[in-house]
């Protein structure tokens, strides 16, 4: 399938999906969040792919947020379509079946700070900007940040960085473990396929339903948890 916003590259069992507009720092738009989403689920059904990486066209960003030009466009209910258009793409991407590695190379705002929290692994590059800015624009995040950075950093550092709107650099992402780890940006995309490759020599089964079992975990308590 052929995409205006994404670019799909797929070797050795690794998928690389770039999100594609430099030009307004990889910003999503509505197009773009429908291509994302499609994209993935086809990846879902490949069975000759085992990895995906995800990142952003060029050295200044990941995906830098949503595009603004459209979002003022936008009424309240178009903006709560939209909302639910970015929740079932990340959702998509968070229940693969199969590891997702975000690349973060730049700037990951809002959106695209909620599209690397829908990832299972995030490696970032040294000149990474992560954060969810939305309470300053008067809304909240709309992806599901809100449910996912907390889960991942804690309640009261999710709290902190959404309530504040505070920007952190990637040294702090990876202090309150954000990322996994840090790299000069040369070495991000690289290290990302070693961890992929490393990912495809262990059983496929036993990957897949071990992140099922920690995913399912998260989204339940731990007696709940067990029992799956």
């Amino acid at each position: 399938m052929d995409y205006e916003n994404l670019i799909v590259e797929i070797k050795d069992r690794i998928a690389r999906v770039t999100v594609n507009r430099p030009k307004v720092l990889n910003a999503l738009n509505e197009k773009t969040v429908r291509e994302i989403h499609a994209a993935f689920s086809s990846l879902r059904g490949d069975a000759g792919v085992g990895v995906v990486i995800l990142t952003g066209a060029g050295e200044k960003a990941f995906v830098a947020g949503a595009d603004i030009n459209e979002l003022a466009r936008m009424t309240p209910l178009q903006g709560e379509a939209s909302s639910k258009l970015g929740q079932a793409a990340l959702r998509e991407i968070e229940t693969l079946g199969k590891p997702v590695i975000a690349a973060i190379n730049g700037f990951a705002l809002g959106g695209g700070c909620e599209l690397a929290l829908a990832c299972h692994i995030r490696f970032a590059s040294e000149n990474a900007k992560l954060g969810l800015p939305e309470v300053g624009l008067g809304i909240i995040p709309g992806y599901g940040g809100t449910q996912r950075l907390p889960r991942i950093v804690g309640i009261g550092v999710a709290l902190e960085l959404i309530t504040t709107a505070r920007m952190i650099d990637a040294q702090e992402a990876l202090r309150i473990g954000l990322v996994n780890r840090v790299l000069p940006p040369p070495d991000l995309l690289p290290h990302c396929e070693k961890v992929a490759g490393e990912i495809l020599s262990r059983g496929v089964l036993a990957v897949r339903y071990a992140m099922d079992a920690a995913i399912r975990g998260m989204e339940t308590d731990l007696t709940q948890g067990l029992d799956r």
